[in-house]
C-alpha cells in the first residue's frame, strides 16, 4: 500500500495542456475524495513561459468546465522531477523524446505518454497554441477521458 502519489503533467510551454491537465485531473481526484493522497503539479520543457499564467484561451475552456486554472504559473522541467514524482506524464513524443533524454542520464520515474492511459485513438494532447477556440476543447476532451483512467491506475496503488 502506497500512502502518497504525485503526478507530473508535462508539455512544451507550460501554458496550455499540461495546466489543463493538471487542473482537469486535480478535479477528478477532489471528486473522487482522494485529493489529501494525490499531489498533481505541470511544467514544461521550454523555459519561455516560466512564472506566466495559463494562455486565456486555456483558461476560458477549462472555466466553461468548472474548471479554475487561473492562479498556476508557468515553471519548466527539471532533472530532479524524475525522482519526486511517481508520474511524470508528456502531451506529445516530442516532450517524450526531451524528457527522456534527462531520464536516460538521470533514472527516476520513467517519463510515459499520458493518452495511454485512456482509451482514445490519439496518441498525443495536440498543442492548440496556433489554433481556434476547438482545439481546446479537444484537448479538454482527451485529458479527461485520460484523466479518468488514469485515476483508476492509482486507486489500485493506493488500495
Amino acid at each position: 500500500m502506497t500512502d502518497r502519489i504525485s503526478v507530473l503533467f508535462v508539455c512544451l510551454g507550460n501554458i496550455c495542456r499540461s495546466p489543463s491537465a493538471e487542473g482537469v485531473f486535480r478535479a477528478l481526484v477532489e471528486e473522487s475524495g482522494l485529493d489529501d493522497r494525490i499531489e498533481i503539479d505541470s511544467c514544461g520543457t521550454g523555459h519561455w513561459h516560466i512564472g506566466k499564467a495559463p494562455d486565456a484561451r486555456a483558461t476560458q475552456a477549462a472555466r466553461k468546465r468548472g474548471i479554475d486554472i487561473s492562479r498556476l504559473r508557468a515553471r519548466q522541467f527539471a532533472a530532479d522531477d524524475l525522482e519526486a514524482f511517481d508520474y511524470v506524464l508528456v502531451m506529445d513524443h516530442q516532450n517524450l523524446a526531451e524528457v527522456s533524454e534527462v531520464w536516460h542520464r538521470t533514472g527516476g520515474t520513467r517519463p510515459a505518454l499520458f493518452l495511454s492511459y485512456g482509451q482514445s485513438t490519439h496518441e498525443e494532447v495536440p498543442d492548440p497554441y496556433y489554433g481556434g477556440d476547438e482545439g481546446f476543447e479537444l484537448v479538454l476532451d482527451l485529458i479527461h477521458e485520460a484523466g479518468e483512467g488514469l485515476l483508476a491506475k492509482i486507486r489500485e496503488r493506493l488500495a
